[in-house]
C-alpha cells in the first residue's frame, strides 16, 4: 500500500506557490489548471482547486479560513526553527511557536488556506522517548 496526500485549495497556482516555497516541494505533473502534483516528500501531494462554498463531504461546504480537521500533516524537518521561518515567509500563520517536547521540538501552523499542520523536529529517540526507551 501507499499513501497519496490530497489537499483542497481555492486556487492551484497559489497553492503550488505556497507548498513549493514553504517546504521545497517541486511541481510534477499538471492535470489541467486545477490539479497539480507536488513531489519531494515520501508521498506525492496533489493540490486540487475546489472553490469555497462547494460541497466537500457529507454536505459540509468548503471554506478556506482557519478550520478544525481531525486529520493534519506533521512535516518532519531537521531544524524546526528554520522551517517555521521559511513557512511563515511563504505565507503560513504561526499558531504556536516551536517548543521542546519529550520527542523533540514542535511548532503549530496553518497554511494560507486554513489547513493546520505541525513542523516536527524529532530528537534522537523520537516518539520512543514517550515510552521511556
Amino acid at each position: 500500500m501507499s499513501v497519496l496526500i490530497n489537499i483542497d485549495v481555492p486556487d492551484a497556482e497559489t497553492g503550488t506557490r505556497f507548498y513549493t516555497e514553504a517546504f521545497g516541494l517541486e511541481a510534477g505533473r499538471r492535470f489541467g489548471k486545477d490539479f497539480v502534483e507536488l513531489l519531494g516528500w515520501e508521498s506525492p501531494v496533489y493540490l486540487l482547486a475546489k472553490p469555497a462554498g462547494t460541497v466537500g463531504a457529507g454536505g459540509d461546504l468548503r471554506r478556506y479560513e482557519r478550520h478544525w480537521t481531525p486529520c493534519h500533516l506533521d512535516v518532519v524537518v531537521d531544524d524546526v526553527d528554520a522551517a517555521v521561518e521559511r513557512a511563515v515567509r511563504a505565507g503560513a500563520k504561526l499558531e504556536a511557536p516551536a517548543k521542546d517536547a519529550p520527542y523533540g521540538r514542535i511548532a503549530m501552523l496553518a497554511d494560507p488556506f486554513g489547513h493546520g499542520f505541525c513542523l516536527l523536529q524529532l530528537g534522537a529517540k523520537g516518539y520512543d522517548a514517550l515510552l521511556g526507551l
